[in-house]
């Protein structure tokens, strides 16, 4: 099941696919308008922002745990910083040294930073399978599974050249959200298997995108 959500500054056209919502934004532009168009186009400064680095391991490590231990109980928790502590000595540093190298090599890319650490354990686990070795511990941990079962899966393209598009779930029970920002319009689609209602699923999106717009626009939000 596939179903789609359009929001847009100004109407310039029919909505992308048949019935999906539509709602032009306030006009506004004084300065005590929380809404304001600005002169800048959405994606004008991409290609300036600066290559974030591969993280350190041991903040990767931190950061997981961190996001693990309100989801296990004691006896759980102890088991996976048991394996992350292994893996961090043993295996995982090579792995980790391993991908700083071909960071090096490879300066189109760039990793995220902040508080993740999902992309930069995955690329250790892609790593370790495309050097032949064993699948460490860490990585068969139930823990890990559990906190890898992604019921929102997002992504976007920005492109002139591309209206919106989508892509399925990463797993049974899931959505697979694509959305796109564009200068004067932002719409997403949102698909799923059986069992789950896409539909109802993006009627909550849209009931939160229209809160905040009547929050920024001054306005009381409907319960």
């Amino acid at each position: 099941m596939v179903a789609r959500l359009l929001l847009r500054v100004r109407p310039r056209g029919p909505a992308v696919g048949p019935g999906a919502p539509c709602r032009p934004l306030s006009a506004g532009s004084g300065p005590g308008q929380y809404l304001q168009r600005s002169i800048v186009p959405t994606m004008h400064y991409q290609d300036s922002l600066p290559r974030l680095p591969v993280p350190k391991l041991k903040d990767t490590i931190r950061r997981y745990l961190s996001a693990q231990k309100p989801l296990l109980d004691d006896g759980q928790f102890r088991k996976t910083e048991e394996l992350c502590k292994s893996f961090e000595s043993g295996i995982g540093k090579e792995l980790h040294t391993q991908l700083v190298a071909q960071d090096k090599q490879n300066k189109h890319t760039s990793y995220i930073s902040g508080q993740g650490f999902d992309r930069h354990l995955f690329a250790l686990r892609y790593l370790a399978a495309a050097k032949g070795i064993v699948l460490p511990e860490l990585y068969l941990d139930p823990a890990y599974a559990q906190i890898n079962h992604n019921i929102l899966s997002t992504s976007t393209l920005a492109s002139p050249a591309v209206n919106i598009g989508g892509f399925a779930p990463v797993v049974p029970d899931g959505f697979g959200i694509g959305y796109a920002v564009h200068d004067n319009w932002i719409g997403c689609n949102v698909s799923s298997y059986k069992g789950r209602n896409a539909r109802e699923f993006l009627q909550c999106v849209q009931k939160a995108l229209e809160d905040m717009f009547d929050a920024m626009e001054g306005k009381s939000i409907k319960t």
